[in-house]
């Protein structure tokens, strides 16, 4: 991507204070951007500029300053050779001659030498801002395993996986998108691994990726996903390094965006939606159960409400008579309809939910208290709402919190199959299952089949999904990549 302001044709003259003026004007209205000269004691003359709060101060008074003032010696062919070989202290250096590359690197952090009669400046890696440091994600807690998180640093995240994925295998190729932010984006995969042909496909997404500002990687993935009117997530989104390499680990590909802690995995499967970050941390057969609670909630969290309607508006004959005579009574002066109640009902569960995530701990936990027991009580005992309908829209909303992958299409499937359930029955709520099935079957992750993992009923299949085999029986990886599928040699060939 171009920079907002085209500097590529413009190149540094032999004129230390022409240099020096070309970026004084580009910068001029930045109280972060410094620039001075520097005298040498062999005569030298030096200009030095970088922006305060993106490098590091020692290394900028003890890695340059001082070795530009202290140098002694004349150089006897190139200038720019010269200081970066005999003068300068520190581990980075590149020469550059061409405008538009030299601001990319300083608006990045890195420092620039301007040497007297020489058209090349040195560009010096003396990064240092600042970060939030290691700390567990609040929204991927786990009971048992890494404590460690992402954090806004591009370079520090590639550490972090770097740190967890020590074979030459992985690699890191870098872009930038974005007219005006031109910001970093990494992608990252095991080389050996990797399905070329979906590694070749993200790379052609991205480039036609024309923007002005990229500040989350959730710019990226409104670009790049397929099925873009979806509800289910067809890439997934962690901010945990173990989650990344563990991934990689199975041929899948991360993007990085440098200043956002968010990382991008694809392809991403649905029975992703059902697995936790602890699932490989515990013992198998707690995981498996984890999974199966998981699978149950998201049934129970979208079809409750519907199927409550659906029995108590035109199937009331369905249920045992003491039952209906109950749900009979417990409706008696309640203002609203069926339909009408249970809408109601989803959307302030919502409201409440989405308020207590937004509040301070201490506030958030006092709201949900008030919301769902002070009030909900009141409604029940002034005969706003039904105690029924109450329980199932609660019990419907509670299931759903196990599986936050799917917030938003259990919400939308939540109030449609309710709708379904009010007009049509039964048969309503049945036919709007069969849709969101075939919806799920048609969706694909990059040309991989979004229910791969589940299209072909055996235990091989189910290894990873249902629920969690020991990593003893996990012999291959999940087939979404033909390249080296096994992990790890079977028991039984030992």
């Amino acid at each position: 991507m171009e920079m907002s302001t085209d500097y590529s044709n413009i190149k540094l003259d032999l004129d230390l204070d022409f240099n020096m003026k070309i970026f004084e004007d580009i910068f001029k209205k930045d109280a972060a951007f410094r620039m001075r000269k520097i005298k040498a004691e062999n005569g030298m003359t030096f200009g030095l500029i970088y922006f305060d709060g993106m490098v590091n101060n020692s290394v900028i008074n003890e890695s340059i300053v001082r070795p530009l003032v202290l140098a002694q010696q004349l150089p006897s062919g190139d200038k720019a050779v010269f200081v970066s070989q005999r003068v300068v202290y520190t581990g980075e250096v590149k020469e550059l001659y061409i405008v538009s590359d030299i601001i990319r690197s300083i608006l990045y952090g890195d420092a620039l030498i301007l040497i007297e009669d020489c058209d090349k400046a040195l560009v010096v890696n003396a990064k240092g801002w600042r970060s939030r440091g290691i700390s567990e994600p609040e929204n991927e807690r786990i009971l048992q395993g890494p404590r460690e998180g992402f954090d806004e640093a591009g370079m520090f995240n590639l550490a972090m996986i770097r740190r967890k994925l020590q074979t030459p295998d992985f690699c890191v190729e870098s872009m930038r998108i974005g007219s005006r932010t031109d910001t970093i984006v990494f992608v990252c995969y095991l080389g050996s691994l990797v399905d070329k042909g979906i590694l070749a496909e993200l790379k052609r997404r991205l480039q036609k990726i024309s923007i002005d500002g990229v500040l989350d990687t959730n710019y990226i993935n409104e670009h790049i996903r397929d099925n873009k009117g979806s509800l289910f997530k067809t890439t997934g989104m962690t901010e945990r390094p173990d989650i990344v390499a563990a991934d990689l680990l199975e041929g899948r590909i991360a993007i990085l965006v440098d200043g956002t802690p968010v990382v991008l995995t694809l392809p991403y499967l649905f029975s992703q939606n059902f697995q936790s970050d602890e699932d490989y941390y515990i013992n198998y057969k707690m995981a498996s159960v984890g999974r199966i609670l998981r699978i149950i909630c998201f049934l129970l969290s979208i079809v409750v409400p519907s199927l409550y309607l659906s029995l108590t508006t035109f199937h009331i004959n369905l249920l045992p008579t003491s039952f209906a005579l109950f749900l009979a009574e417990a409706r008696m002066g309640v203002p609203f309809s069926p339909a009408v109640e249970c809408v109601i009902l989803i959307i302030i569960f919502e409201i409440l939910k989405e308020a207590g995530l937004r509040m301070p701990q201490s506030v958030g936990h006092a709201l949900s208290i008030v919301g769902g027991l002070v009030v909900g009580q009141a409604a029940v005992e002034a005969r706003i709402i039904s105690a029924p309908m109450l329980i199932a829209v609660a019990l419907g909303g509670i299931a759903g919190l196990m599986l936050p992958r799917l917030k938003t299409a259990i919400f939308y499937c939540r109030i449609s199959l309710s709708l379904l359930g009010a007009f049509l029955g039964i048969y309503g709520c049945v036919f709007g299952l069969v849709l969101i099935l075939i919806h799920i079957f048609s969706i694909s992750s990059f040309g991989v089949d979004y229910t791969q993992s589940i299209e072909k009923i055996s235990f091989q299949s189910f290894k990873d999904t249902v629920f969690r085999a020991p990593w003893t029986k996990m012999i291959n990886r999940p087939k979404i990549q033909n390249n080296n599928i096994k992990r790890q040699i079977d028991n039984e060939d030992i």
